[in-house]
């Protein structure tokens, strides 16, 4: 009925009229934009199997099919990816999008995270590493390690010290020891009752950092800014060790000694938490 409706400030989009609307609250309807665009969120910190899961209770399509296209790694996707990264995890941007319900394939809704991704913090990385970097890295290893910095931190001003920790074993050819990577390795989802225990921590993976020395073969989860930041600008600190005290805060140590105690004092206050 309105297709000869022609405006230079309308967006295109797809609207939802009532029969007795006239014309000039249509008209007005699409100069608001109020379209029916679906929108969602992806939060920091998300794993791809946590953005499928959302995917599929929004009806958009199946988890499994969001899953599959996060692993096809072909070339012409974007000529700035990584090669031999295991899939698109740590590369598509915790953001929140909003689109056609048409147009709302895992193909669609992949594009649109790797050009916000490309958007922010590829041109973040471009410009920090053109210039004289803080650390030198690799586009893949520093998403992988911004990804564990951002399981890891909670509060904000721990964050480049957390990143400070990493980049100080790093150097120092300790591993990681990151309980996140366990977690993500196992599916595992450890809280201040039920920890990750010993037996765990040492069941095999690649992703393992408890067992493997350096990084995992690739990130753990979506990194928001902060974390990509906090990667390329870490805390100059001698800090060495830290742990999680589950209220968000961490206790951070310079020797072995200092964490083992640290961790007993944690333990005490949570009588049922054992290690």
């Amino acid at each position: 009925m309105f297709k000869g409706l022609s405006c230079r400030f309308c967006r295109s989009g797809t609207y939802d009229f009532a029969t007795n609307q006239s014309l000039s609250e249509v008209v007005a309807q699409i100069l608001t934009a109020k379209s029916t665009e679906v929108r969602f969120t992806i939060p920091e910190g998300w794993s791809i199997a946590q953005m499928a899961e959302l995917f599929e209770k929004e009806k958009f399509f199946t988890a499994a099919e969001f899953v599959a296209a996060t692993q096809r790694l072909s070339p012409k996707r974007r000529d700035w990816l990584p090669n031999n990264i295991p899939s698109l995890e740590g590369f598509l941007f915790p953001d929140t999008y909003q689109i056609l319900p048409s147009e709302a394939t895992p193909d669609r809704i992949i594009d649109l995270m790797l050009d916000r991704f490309e958007q922010v913090a590829l041109k973040l990385y471009r410009e920090d590493q053109a210039s004289k970097p803080k650390v030198k890295i690799s586009l893949a290893d520093w998403v992988t390690l911004a990804s564990i910095v951002e399981k890891e931190a909670v509060i904000e001003s721990e964050r480049s010290l957390i990143a400070g920790v990493f980049w100080n074993r790093l150097r120092r050819n300790m591993r990681l020891e990151s309980d996140p990577t366990v977690e993500y390795a196992f599916n595992i989802k450890q809280t201040p009752e039920s920890p990750l225990t010993r037996e765990q921590v040492r069941m095999p993976s690649p992703y393992n950092t408890y067992l493997n020395e350096g990084l995992p073969p690739g990130a753990i989860a979506s990194v928001g800014l902060a974390s990509l930041k906090a990667t390329l600008d870490p805390a100059s600190t001698d800090y060495l060790f830290f742990v999680a005290r589950f209220d968000g805060s961490h206790v951070f140590s310079r020797t072995l000694d200092d964490h083992e105690k640290a961790i007993q004092d944690i333990d005490k206050k949570i009588p049922q938490k054992s290690r």
